[in-house]
């Protein structure tokens, strides 16, 4: 039995997402990781109802277009609907990002990149 049925990682860096899903592929914590480039495709793939019930999102805070906290400010509106765990990874060592993360209750944590097995943990 896995973790999560889904696990969602939002960074507009294709080589972090690479590395980031072989890692959870290693830990085995889902059957399913998607990617996405742009905060705007995770939100529109996020909007369908019958998406998996257990899902981890992963979210990058500097990215074009649409940043981090933009995607958690639209996110909000999805929030009623779903029950995901969010987790904002950042290469951000900036202490107010940090705090900023925490004005958002249904995010659970911030990882500071890289992710690891550890870090990760932390929040399984």
């Amino acid at each position: 039995m896995y973790p999560f049925d889904l696990i969602v990682l939002i960074d507009d860096d294709p080589i972090n997402n690479l590395i980031n899903k072989r890692l959870i592929n290693k830990l085995n914590l889902t059957p399913k990781t998607i990617e996405f480039l742009e905060a705007e495709q995770a939100l529109e793939y996020l909007k369908n109802p019958d998406l998996e019930k257990k899902v981890l999102i992963l979210v990058d805070i500097n990215m074009p277009v649409m940043n981090g906290w933009d995607f958690l400010s639209q996110y909000v509106e999805l929030e009623n609907q779903r029950n995901d765990r969010i987790i904002m990874l950042s290469s951000s060592i900036d202490f107010q990002d940090r705090q900023k993360s925490k004005e958002f209750p249904f995010v659970s944590g911030f990882i500071e990149k890289p992710l690891t097995h550890e870090k990760l943990e932390t929040f399984i």
